[in-house]
């Protein structure tokens, strides 16, 4: 039986280095370019013909487009809709990535903490950028709820800071763990229906269910890695 593992690994495609740093073209990095490929595609496509009555492309695009949109809406208010583009985009580059990674022979690059940290960093600092410019020094007030007692300041502040600087971390760890539990799933069971041939028919089924299962999976973490972004970005306008 193959070793589970064995998918995550990155492999350079274009060895490169420059100055002495590893920046090869590998298969994580094909992979995303496409993703961006056709997400871009996809979109631009789909709207094109700008139908009154749409088609079953620009439906599912204007689908994504109301779904994204009415998450801001609900989670940031009015003021979130300037942030829409950069909302939009992650969510599709999420949620394209988990979704060619399951195809067969293909990678999943947000099964790689590096990947999930990068972006859950950009909208960590993103949204302390945001919460400063918009309310100074008071900004700091997030890190000792209104109404506290002072006398619980030397408690509530650390924990409060640890909670902040947490973010990114369980951004990204939340998505790396969910996407790569599930291809190593999918992993061992193919490798049970190959090795016990016309006896595979239960594990078959088993592997067809978490397939659809992971389907679902991909749409959800997509999902929860985008409304958590939103959450701090409502903080970030709003404060708590």
């Amino acid at each position: 039986m193959a070793n589970p593992v064995e998918q995550f690994q990155i492999e350079p495609l274009v060895p490169l280095h420059i100055g002495g740093v590893n920046v090869s073209f590998t298969n994580s990095a094909l992979l995303m370019v496409v993703s961006v490929t056709l997400v871009t595609a996809f979109l631009t496509l789909s709207v094109r013909g700008r139908a009154l009555v749409p088609g079953r492309w620009q439906s599912m695009a204007e689908v994504f487009y109301e779904f994204v949109g009415n998450m801001i809406r609900d989670n940031v208010g009015s003021e979130g809709r300037k942030f829409f583009p950069f909302i939009f985009s992650l969510f599709m580059f999420v949620l394209f990535g988990n979704l060619l990674g399951l195809v067969p022979y293909s990678f999943t690059y947000t099964s790689h903490i590096i990947v999930n940290f990068g972006l859950a960093l950009t909208v960590f600092i993103g949204v302390t950028i945001i919460g400063f410019m918009r309310h100074g020094t008071h900004y700091l007030r997030m890190f000792f709820p209104h109404g506290a007692p002072i006398l619980t300041a030397p408690i509530l502040i650390p924990i409060e800071l640890i909670s902040y600087l947490s973010r990114p971390f369980s951004l990204a760890v939340r998505l790396f763990a969910n996407m790569t539990v599930g291809h190593i799933m999918l992993k061992v069971m193919g490798g049970f229906v190959v090795a016990l041939g016309v006896l595979g028919v239960l594990p078959f089924a088993f592997l067809s269910a978490i397939t659809v299962l992971e389907f679902g999976i991909a749409l959800l973490q997509a999902y929860v890695f985008t409304i958590l972004c939103c959450i701090y970005l409502n903080d970030a306008i709003h404060m708590h």
